[in-house]
């Protein structure tokens, strides 16, 4: 039972409302059974609308007590953790099952979003009256498009920058910004420029924001690091890997160049593109009041992890208001494809938006919720006892702290960054494998977008593809 003391009244009614979006929340996304791939969808959501009238009712029927403490967070949170025992007739195989609801939804041929609410070639004057503009006449979003890439990349940029330039930029010509650790060669800068006629910008990461922060013990850092190097964890030895995500998920925004933009577009050295895209992404995404696009989404190795959730559970618990009452909590909680990745990060799925690919707007990492809890991920040290990704940290900050509805799927955009592509089933795509394909089999249960369409999304969203 759950009990709530004299003191704590008011968590009595944030508890109720919570829940009660989170039931609302729960039916509205059953719909997504409609595609029929199979009943799991069904069974979760029969099980979370039981369990969250349960705890409804305990907190409207009990007592309360001053000798306990009021309903937290972390508390709300685990009950939202998937548990398979609780579900009946759920085949053995869960990501083949994944798998194959991910073709099915795939199977649907797309062009560009028909919700999108494009106002880019309408403009009112100043008497109301609305002109239509031109693509080249138009006033671009506050953007860049964005990467952070070494000199000796230089090639393998190229091949990127010239499939964004074919695909979309041409159209548009949002500028572009280089960030590096140390500064570009002139044969860097001399070679992007032959490649667009947009500005582009060429940045120095300031050491501060690049170098590993004073409180990091080292004896510590060092004791850490050789555990998670002998169970096999990519990277982890490499300090500039660490700096690497640390900046990604926290500091790359404040430089002072990108201070002039809100949106930004991640691109990655020899990544494909695969799709002509008619239309501007980041006025799609002002237009419509999204804060984030992403194209996959994965599972991650659970011992980098370890203790991202737990040291989030506790920021938290002492800043409650921080919480969307609209987050994508079941995403982040997910426990049926990969409980032992559950067990071991203290109730995180690790399920996270890959940020190889990433639309964002700064200004949601600016924020006050944001900026609060990198602080405390700063202090806990993560970054460099284990290895914190900025992927898993955008997508916990993102699915915490944001209204799930703002974070839009770029099913439309085909997108490649080894091993894993992002096919849409459309006529603006020309890619070598079929519209299914998603990575090579051995590594299909890493997949987790079947989740995130399942549990966050309406078959509304998916219908207005």
């Amino acid at each position: 039972m759950l009990f709530l003391s004299r003191s704590g009244t008011r968590w009595v009614i944030v508890a109720i409302s919570f829940l009660t979006i989170l039931y609302i929340i729960t039916n509205h996304s059953s719909n997504i059974s409609n595609f029929d791939a199979n009943d799991l969808f069904n069974q979760v959501s029969d099980y979370r609308i039981q369990y969250n009238n349960k705890l409804i009712a305990e907190s409207e029927n009990t007592e309360t007590s001053s000798n306990h403490e009021p309903l937290t967070w972390p508390q709300l949170l685990k009950a939202l953790t998937f548990d398979k025992t609780l579900f009946k007739n759920i085949g053995e195989d869960i990501s083949k099952e994944n798998m194959d609801f991910f073709r099915e939804v795939y199977s649907k041929r797309i062009t560009e979003p028909k919700f999108s609410k494009l106002t880019y070639n309408e403009f009112k004057d100043n008497n109301g009256n609305v002109k239509v503009l031109s693509k080249d006449e138009y006033p671009r979003a506050n953007a860049t498009l964005l990467t952070l890439v070494r000199n000796q990349e230089l090639q393998d940029i190229v091949y990127t920058l010239r499939q964004l330039e074919a695909h979309w930029n041409h159209k548009f010509h949002y500028p572009y910004t280089f960030i590096n650790d140390e500064p570009f060669t002139q044969e860097f800068k001399d070679t992007i420029k032959r490649h667009t006629v947009s500005d582009c910008y060429f940045e120095v990461i300031p050491p501060d924001m690049w170098n590993k922060p004073a409180n990091i013990d080292e004896n510590i850092e060092t004791e850490k690091i050789n555990k998670l190097k002998e169970k096999g964890v990519q990277y982890i030895d490499k300090v500039s890997y660490h700096n690497m995500c640390r900046f990604n998920s926290g500091y790359f925004y404040k430089m002072e160049r990108l201070q002039q933009f809100r949106y930004y577009w991640r691109f990655e050295p020899a990544t494909d593109y695969y799709c002509n895209i008619d239309y501007d992404l980041f006025k799609f995404m002002e237009d419509n009041n999204k804060t984030y696009g992403f194209t996959i989404s994965l599972y991650d190795n659970p011992l980098t992890v370890e203790t991202l959730w737990p040291v989030t559970l506790e920021f938290l618990e002492k800043n409650p208001q921080y919480a969307h009452p609209n987050g994508a909590f079941r995403w982040l909680t997910e426990n049926v494809q990969h409980p032992d990745y559950n067990q071991i990060t203290g109730g995180y799925s690790t399920c996270h938006f890959w940020s190889n690919f990433e639309i964002g707007d700064m200004d949601f990492y600016r924020g006050e919720a944001y900026s609060a809890w990198m602080d405390a991920l700063d202090e806990a040290g993560g970054f460099y006892y284990e290895r914190w990704g900025d992927a898993p940290v955008h997508s916990v900050g993102l699915g915490l702290f944001e209204d799930r509805s703002k974070i839009h799927w770029f099913r439309d955009i085909g997108y490649h960054h080894s091993p894993y592509k992002n096919i849409p089933n459309s006529d603006k795509c020309s890619a070598p494998e079929d519209s299914g394909y998603f990575a090579p089999e051995d590594v299909h249960d890493q997949n987790c977008l079947s989740n995130w369409i399942r549990l966050e999304m309406t078959n509304k969203e998916l219908q207005d593809y």
